[in-house]
């Protein structure tokens, strides 16, 4: 299956976009998800705290929203 583009929405009510699979990275620990940024900054996140995920758009059309 190929990757789909995915927004990650936290508790705290960010939301940060992961574009490619070579902008993140899953601990071994499966505890926190660090997300690098286009500008060179990167987000780390804690997984316990992700409420939903959401596929983004490839051409236009609506995105679906995943409950956790």
């Amino acid at each position: 299956m190929p990757f789909e583009p995915f927004r990650v929405h936290m508790a705290d009510g960010r939301s940060i976009d992961v574009p490619h699979p070579d902008f993140m990275h899953l601990s071994p620990t499966g505890r926190r998800l660090i997300v690098d940024r286009s500008d060179d900054s990167f987000e780390v996140i804690d997984v316990l705290l992700v409420t939903s995920v959401e596929t983004l758009p490839k051409n236009g059309a609506k995105a679906r929203r995943r409950r956790r």
